[in-house]
């Protein structure tokens, strides 16, 4: 891992992307356990990481972060974002009260904003897209992510209230 290929716009807006996005965080009322907070930006960490290992290096390679195809320090500052994306997505499931009948909406709000997330870091040189794939495709992907999201998030209320129930 290199420390950065070059330090310029990029790099900057990942830096003031990162940084927000914490301060929003930490300024939202808290609602969840310390457990439940942990494990959704682990979770957020992990589901963005393992894809974007998977599709956005390895064999596949279809985007770049930041300057080039190696892994940069700016990169693991990438993957830093989707922390706060993963609790912002159990955030707001909780406190809209996400059910069977709203949840296919929910998944499909959040699909877009991811889309628009990644097409704004296109424009802002974080992400570039290469070997054929389009920005397109990376709805379907958030699709199954967001989805995977709400199922993991479900089973983690069952179990925190199993946990927190009198005894």
């Amino acid at each position: 891992m290199i420390l950065w290929d070059h330090f310029d716009k990029n790099e900057i807006f990942l830096l003031i992307f990162l940084i927000a996005a914490y301060i929003i965080v930490f300024l939202f009322p808290r609602i969840f356990t310390s457990a439940v907070l942990l494990l959704s930006f682990v979770w957020g960490i992990t589901v963005g990481m393992i894809f974007d290992f998977t599709i956005g290096g390895g064999l596949l390679d279809y985007y770049k972060t930041n300057d080039s195809n190696r892994y940069e320090l700016f990169d693991l500052l990438y993957f830093c974002l989707y922390g706060p994306f993963g609790y912002l997505y159990f955030y707001f499931y909780e406190r809209l009260k996400i059910n069977n009948k709203s949840f296919i909406f929910y998944v499909v709000g959040w699909s877009l904003v991811g889309v628009v997330f990644q097409w704004l870091f296109m424009k802002l040189g974080i992400l570039t897209l290469q070997n054929g794939y389009k920005l397109s495709y990376s709805f379907i992907i958030f699709l199954a992510i967001q989805t995977v999201s709400g199922i993991y998030y479900e089973n983690l209320r069952k179990k925190e209230a199993i946990i927190n129930q009198p005894s």
